[in-house]
């Protein structure tokens, strides 16, 4: 019998990026190179866990943004065309290293890969990644979850309370029509919580949500299991925290695992290495040079000279590491069983596009993780929140403290210098929807259209990812461009509307740009 759980949470979250004005556009590699990196090889090690009989629970958030970026027949399209260029590319790049073998196991490993997500997406999946995902949870393995409708940092929104609900009604309407069911949990935009957001979730029908370690800790009072059980907020909704040490262990560059020196270095890919007559019709269309995937070169160390990568190693290496995690989560339950009057939780969540994308060996890390499990060992299970909830239905209550995972704990990456100015702007844009909503009732036709995308303007415009951007300096030019776009579609749909005078052409142009929750009412924001 085992003395104590784990629970995985990964959370998949990507921007809303998609241009059809475009024939090509550089930011939407994000998803394409999600969904090769990432996504892909989650949906190859659940099959193959669900077809080896291997007893496996794991959560994942999948954001509206996301979802709705999966299921549309723009980006899926487009999807298939990337993955064919870098099949492409992989043949020739295997015809090219077939004198170098330090180098062609690898091009054939990436050949593999490519024909590998060409044949999940298409064939099996029919470019619908949703079918593949809900299927595991339908199984009872998969326990998804939802996010904030655009990932919008919520206790920035606290000012307006209609703007929060409205984040959080079109999330479960979406994720309803979507999975088939209502979400029982959500993923918090960046683990960011005030007090009193609880109650938002409990009128939405969330059972509970993820926090970072000290939103629990520092609550009130404080919780007799710190993280290693949940606690009820006054509004019984419940409240789990991160275990730091396990967290550590696997997204730490420099003292976890994907720092290891013979894993592949992510940023050592052919798209800058390779002469630029040869890459160019594989980079971006006005000749900048972006990353293909096709990488070398392990870490090596703290150095610019690279040895070649060898993926037969790295993945031993992945193995070990498994291991390693495993005994130390088995240490860490033995311990608290040992002062615990039920078993404890450990919750470990990370972000979903670590594995795969940012650390290539993270999905076999997974793999190994999840079989030893299972076949090495009865000191832990996995489990899922919600599972631990119908186990322990008697919780401590206790308020948990104002908190997120960002940089310092709170709200400081979100507000500081580099992106301030925008909270006037959203602030006003989200007064003005309320008053839309309380003074346009009974709508029809091309005034109900208008209202419902001055909605869409303001949520796209909401994404906790524009000011994120703005404050690391990764993409801050196109973040500030789409939270000035969205605004001013915004506003020109405000005036519009109060003077009778909506341009339909116009209205129709941004509602094919800006096509995210097709089923959205601007009734949400009504008072």
């Amino acid at each position: 019998m085992e003395k104590g759980y784990l629970s995985l949470v990964l959370h998949a979250h990507l921007p809303y990026v998609r241009h059809p004005e475009y024939e090509s556009f550089l930011e939407e590699d994000w998803f394409y190179e999600a969904i090769i990196e990432t996504y892909i090889p989650f949906i190859n090690l659940f099959d193959k866990l669900a077809l080896d009989g291997v007893d496996w629970r794991l959560t994942m958030s999948i954001t509206p943004p996301l979802a709705n970026m999966l299921i549309d027949p723009l980006l899926q399209e487009r999807t298939v065309k990337h993955i064919e260029r870098l099949i492409e590319l992989a043949e020739k790049e295997v015809i090219r290293t077939q004198w170098q073998s330090e180098f062609n196991t690898t091009a054939k490993m990436y050949l593999d890969k490519f024909k590998n997500a060409r044949y999940v997406f298409v064939e099996t999946y029919g470019k619908n990644l949703i079918n593949a995902f809900k299927k595991h949870q339908d199984s009872g393995k998969l326990e998804i979850i939802t996010c904030a409708a655009t990932h919008g940092y919520l206790p920035l929104m606290e000012v307006i309370p209609n703007a929060v609900r409205a984040q959080i009604s079109i999330a479960v309407t979406s994720y309803t029509r979507l999975f088939g069911r209502k979400p029982r949990g959500i993923w918090l935009p960046e683990c960011a919580y005030y007090p009193g957001l609880d109650a938002i979730l409990k009128e939405f029908g969330i059972k509970f949500f993820i926090l970072d370690t000290h939103g629990i800790l520092y609550g009130s009072p404080r919780p007799k299991y710190g993280i290693f059980a949940p606690v009820y907020c006054p509004t019984k909704v419940a409240a789990f925290g991160r275990d730091l040490e396990s967290s550590k262990q696997v997204w730490s560059s420099k003292e976890g695992y994907p720092g290891d020196y013979y894993y592949r270095d992510f940023y050592r890919d052919i798209g800058f290495d390779m002469d630029y007559e040869y890459i160019k019709p594989y980079i971006h269309k006005d000749g900048i040079r972006v990353y293909t995937g096709i990488k070398y070169y392990r870490i090596t160390g703290n150095t610019d000279y690279k040895e070649p990568y060898n993926p037969h190693i790295a993945f031993e290496k992945a193995a070990s590491h498994a291991g390693n995690f495993l005994f130390n989560r088995e240490k860490q339950v033995e311990y608290l069983a040992g002062i615990m009057d039920r078993k404890p939780m450990i919750l470990a969540p990370y972000d979903a596009e670590l594995f795969g994308h940012w650390w290539y060996e993270g999905p076999e890390w997974l793999n190994f993780l999840i079989r030893k499990i299972y076949y090495d060992q009865k000191t832990i299970k996995l489990i899922t929140p919600y599972e631990y909830l119908q186990m322990y239905p008697k919780n401590q209550i206790s308020m948990p403290s104002a908190s997120s995972w960002g940089w310092k704990g709170y709200h400081e990456v979100w507000l500081n210098g580099a992106n301030d100015w925008v909270y006037r702007h959203l602030h006003k844009t989200a007064q003005r929807m309320v008053e839309l909503a309380n003074s346009y009732r009974n709508t029809s036709g091309v005034l109900h259209r208008a209202l419902n995308q001055a909605a869409r303007e303001l949520l796209l415009a909401q994404s906790s990812d524009w000011a994120f951007l703005m404050k690391t300096g990764t993409a801050s030019e196109y973040a500030t461009k789409r939270t000035i776009e969205h605004i001013a579609r915004f506003v020109r749909l405000y005036e519009n509307i109060k003077n009778n005078s909506i341009d339909e052409r116009w209205l129709s142009d941004i509602e094919y740009k800006d096509n995210i929750f097709p089923e959205i009412s601007y009734e949400v924001y009504r008072g």
